[in-house]
C-alpha cells in the first residue's frame, strides 16, 4: 500500500468518523451524565465493536452480512430495537448531575458493555467495512498487513473523533446548573437513540 493510498483512505474514514451517528450520541450522552472517565469507558467499547467488525470482514464473514439479506435483517432489527431502548431509558431519566451516585448506579464496566453493543449491533458499520476495505486492498501485495493497516487506521480515526465529542460533551456539562436543564438534555439524547434507531429500521441492504 502507498503512501497515497493510505491518505485517501485516512481522508474517508476521517469524514465518517465525523458525521454523527449512534456512537457520538452514546459517547456524547455518556460524557455529560458520567464524566470523562465514563466517556473513555464508553469509547473504549465502541472501539471493541469496531475492531470485532473488522476482523469479521477480514476473515470474510462481513461479506456473508452483506449479501445475506436475512443476516442483514436480524442483525438491523437488533441493532434498532436496541438504540430505540436506549434511547427510552435516556429519556426517562432526570436530575441534575450527580457523577458520584451516577458512578455507582453504572460502574465504568457497564458503559463498556453498552457501548460494544451499540456498534456490534450496528449492520450498516459491517456493510460499509465490507464494501470499502477491498477498494484500498492492493491484490499484489499481502493482504493480512493491509487489512491491518486499514483496521488499525480506522480505530485510531475514530478513536480521536471519539474523543473529540467526549471533550465537546464535558463542556456542555459545565453549563447544566439546573435539573430541568439536565432532563432536557436527557430527553434530547433520548430522542436521538431513537431517531437513529427508527432510521436503522428503515435501512435497507446495498
Amino acid at each position: 500500500m502507498t503512501l497515497d493510498w493510505w491518505l485517501t483512505y485516512l481522508l474517508t474514514t476521517s469524514i465518517l468518523s465525523l458525521s454523527p451517528g449512534s456512537g457520538a450520541i452514546n459517547t456524547m450522552s455518556t460524557g455529560i451524565s458520567h464524566g470523562y472517565r465514563g466517556a473513555v469507558a464508553s469509547i473504549a467499547g465502541l472501539q471493541t465493536g469496531l475492531s470485532i467488525h473488522i476482523v469479521l470482514v477480514g476473515i470474510g464473514l462481513g461479506a456473508l452480512v452483506s449479501q445475506s439479506l436475512l443476516a442483514f435483517e436480524i442483525l438491523k432489527w437488533c441493532g434498532a430495537a436496541y438504540l430505540i431502548w436506549l434511547g427510552i431509558c435516556q429519556w426517562r431519566t432526570s436530575g441534575a448531575i450527580n457523577m458520584n451516585a451516577l458512578a455507582s448506579s453504572m460502574p465504568r464496566r457497564k458503559l463498556f458493555k453498552r457501548a460494544v453493543l451499540v456498534n456490534l449491533t450496528n449492520p450498516k458499520s459491517i456493510v460499509f467495512l465490507a464494501a470499502l476495505f477491498p477498494q484500498f486492498i492492493i491484490p499484489h501485495q499481502p493482504q493480512v498487513a493491509q487489512y491491518l493497516v486499514l483496521g488499525v487506521t480506522t480505530v485510531l480515526v475514530d478513536i480521536i473523533v471519539m474523543i473529540g465529542y467526549a471533550t465537546l460533551a464535558k463542556r456542555i456539562a459545565g453549563w447544566i446548573k439546573a435539573p430541568k436543564q439536565m432532563t432536557l438534555l436527557n430527553r434530547i439524547f433520548g430522542s436521538l437513540f431513537m431517531m437513529v434507531g427508527l432510521l436503522l429500521a428503515t435501512a435497507r441492504k446495498i
